[in-house]
């Protein structure tokens, strides 16, 4: 992993890999999971051996509160039923830091704990916001925990066209959670866990 010496070509390097992904083609992705107002496809990554997933619904508020629901900060963990802790490590600027945090053990604990160490970033994008973050070689770790790595990952926010009162959300998410699991399960898990952060992200805006 690279220096974050250079804070501002990390975030225009990471920023541009999102938008790489935002533009592949419909028919390179397959469907994961459909349900009634989030669809999830995935393709193999690229990145590593797993896969790239992209998540996409319609949230009825305006792009700044669900951003602001998703990003660092002390909304994410009061709806967010996966991430057990978040702490900034580190701020560069108001849309920029490195954060570590930790989530729940899921599938009756066949995926344990895990933690992560991230660089988020949060930029302006066509009418709407981006948010992304990639995970960083952080050299302090935690015993009770396995350091899952995350890919570039983020968050598209941009207001529906006939109706700037909602949101379209599209993400894009790349997890490897390390550690001996069957692929079979990481699959499982990951499509879940993209429909069930939408059903929360909702009740949580709904209650903003």
């Amino acid at each position: 992993m690279e220096s974050l010496s250079d804070v501002a070509s990390f975030s225009t390097k990471l920023q541009n890999t999102l938008i790489q992904y935002h533009s592949i083609e419909e028919d390179k992705w397959r469907v994961a999971k459909k349900m009634k107002d989030v669809t999830v496809w995935r393709k193999p990554s690229e990145e590593f051996s797993g896969y790239l997933y992209k998540a996409q619904g319609v949230m009825d508020d305006v792009v700044n509160s669900v951003i602001d629901h998703i990003r660092p900060g002390p909304w994410r963990l009061d709806w967010d039923r996966l991430m057990t802790s978040l702490d900034i490590l580190e701020h560069f600027e108001e849309n920029c830091c490195v954060m570590r945090y930790t989530t729940a053990g899921q599938l009756l604990n066949i995926i344990s704990p895990r933690e992560f160490v991230d660089f988020s970033y949060t930029v302006g994008y066509e009418e709407g916001l981006l948010s992304c973050g990639v995970s960083l070689d952080w050299s302090e770790t935690r015993p009770e925990f396995v350091r899952g790595y995350n890919y570039p990952c983020g968050w598209f926010c941009v207001p529906v066209k006939d109706n700037p009162s909602q949101s379209l959300l599209t993400g894009y998410i790349q997890t490897d959670l390390r550690g001996m699991i069957p692929q079979s399960a990481v699959d499982t898990a990951m499509a879940s866990t993209l429909t069930n952060f939408y059903g929360d992200l909702r009740k949580a805006l709904r209650k903003a």
